[in-house]
């Protein structure tokens, strides 16, 4: 990659950001399209985040990702929202459109790609169990809500952060049966999908929610991927059921993002190839 005076910039803020693989994919994407374009990490904190964001104006970044913990916090700091960024609360990309900074949120998309990509899942019509209430759970929902879905659980061990979230999407999604409990329901059998978007199973150790009472036809998703499976999705290998990590939601969402700065279309599925051929495991 050639470094000259005219070269865009692009780039990820978080913290940490060390950790980040959108550098990875992203770079070899743009090399494939043929742009004079590089994509950084920049390790910002908590503290320093609109000091940061006003110094990424500042130097005229075309765009940059969004990782934890700032998805919330980066929102009064922008401009304008996409309408999915808005209902949502959350941002994990944002374009400078000429000196406008535009945050959207590609998270609900990649999921949504990935379901249907790596397990072979439609949510809509299906009664569906989420486990989380965070950042990530949102995206989800709100995704899952919007793909269709009749029924959505979220499991939560803090009530009042799934409460607000279902009467959100409760308002915004009326036609969808949203429910809150603190804990798995004691049957699993009706549900068509059991997705985790919590960082449970990260360590290999934790197991984020047992799968042994979903049914023969259910699909089991960990937003959690690494070198090895996590517990959740080895327990769903053992029952025979359709799994799949999030790495296809990582490469997907990066697609997305991709395309909003650059009105370019990635090569198809090169994104997910370098994370499987380079990096599996690292967490976004």
């Amino acid at each position: 990659m050639i470094i000259t005076g005219t070269t865009r910039l692009l780039g990820i803020i978080g913290d940490p950001v060390g950790h980040s693989r959108s550098p990875q994919m992203q770079n070899r994407a743009l090399v494939e399209a043929g742009l004079e374009w590089v994509y950084l990490p920049f390790h910002v904190l908590p503290e320093r985040l609109e000091a940061a964001v006003a110094g990424l104006r500042a130097l005229e970044i075309h765009g940059f990702n969004v990782t934890v913990p700032h998805k919330v916090a980066i929102v009064p700091l922008l401009d304008r929202l996409s309408p999915e960024a808005a209902e949502i609360g959350a941002v994990n990309t944002v374009l400078n459109d000429n000196g406008t900074l535009v945050g959207h949120n590609t998270d609900g998309f990649g999921l949504i790609a990935s379901l249907e990509q790596d397990a072979g899942f439609d949510p809509h019509g299906g009664e569906l169990v989420v486990v989380g209430a965070g950042g990530a759970a949102r995206a989800a929902v709100h995704a899952l809500c919007g793909a269709g879905a009749a029924r959505v659980v979220i499991v939560n061990r803090t009530v009042g952060r799934a409460s607000d979230l279902a009467e959100q999407y409760g308002a915004r999604f009326p036609e969808v049966r949203i429910e809150v409990r603190p804990t798995l329901p004691s049957s699993l059998a009706r549900y068509d999908l059991l997705l985790n978007t919590t960082s449970v199973g990260m360590d290999g150790s934790s197991l984020a929610a047992d799968p042994a009472t979903l049914g023969s036809s259910a699909v089991v998703y960990d937003m959690v991927y690494s070198p090895s499976e996590s517990p959740l999705l080895a327990a769903a290998r053992l029952m025979g059921l359709r799994r799949a990590n999030g790495l296809g939601m990582l490469a997907a969402q990066g697609e997305r993002a991709f395309t909003l700065w650059t009105g370019l279309t990635p090569p198809q599925g090169l994104m997910k190839a370098v994370l499987q051929d380079t990096v599996l495991g690292s967490r976004f």
